[in-house]
């Protein structure tokens, strides 16, 4: 007899939601060894109700990572819907940058995890190229992108930038950087 994957009630589900924010913003600006119960208290909720979420620490740190990430690769479509396919992905590389921010804040946090046998990237580079490779199919269709780019370049060249940006004040210099790999992007477009 195979059991059924269990759904949420609504209630359940806001308190997972609210455990994994406030896990993003402890993990990300006290570090990697912040009390479980202090997580608990930031989102409202008992710790017995966390640990019914995420028994371990390690398995929060990975369900946090991975929220993270499904947020910005999510917001491609509605990106999308909104913009013009050019400046749906501007935006979306924005959001990507912000991503990279809180990333690094929970860099010791991931490491911990990792460490442990956790594996929060296993699916980060699939996820991204899908979302990047919807935005640029999306853009060479409009004829606002070229046609020859390879999501996973731009990735990599996104990841760069963030790396570049990553210390206080350089979210300027990140804006100067994206407008530049975007005229990249539209390079050669008639």
């Amino acid at each position: 007899m195979t059991s059924k994957p269990s759904v949420l009630r609504a209630d359940a589900r806001r308190n997972r939601e609210r455990i994994l924010e406030a896990a993003v913003r402890a993990f990300s600006e006290k570090g990697a060894d912040v009390p479980i119960d202090t997580i608990a208290k930031d989102a409202g909720v008992g710790s017995a109700t966390l640990y019914r979420h995420f028994p371990t620490r390690e398995a929060l740190v990975e369900a946090a990572y991975r929220n993270e990430l499904a947020r910005v690769c999510d917001s491609a479509a509605q990106l999308l819907a909104d913009n013009p396919p050019d400046q749906a992905l501007r935006r979306w590389m924005d959001n990507f940058i912000d991503y990279l921010t809180a990333k690094q804040g929970m860099a010791d946090a991931l490491r911990a995890a990792v460490a442990s046998g956790a594996d929060p990237f296993a699916e980060s580079v699939a996820k991204l190229a899908a979302a990047i490779a919807t935005m640029l199919d999306a853009g060479a269709r409009a004829g606002v992108l070229r046609p020859d780019l390879d999501p996973l370049d731009v990735g990599f060249t996104l990841a760069g930038v963030g790396l570049v940006t990553s210390a206080p004040g350089q979210r300027e210099r990140a804006d100067r950087l994206l407008d530049l790999l975007l005229d990249g992007l539209r390079y050669g477009v008639a």
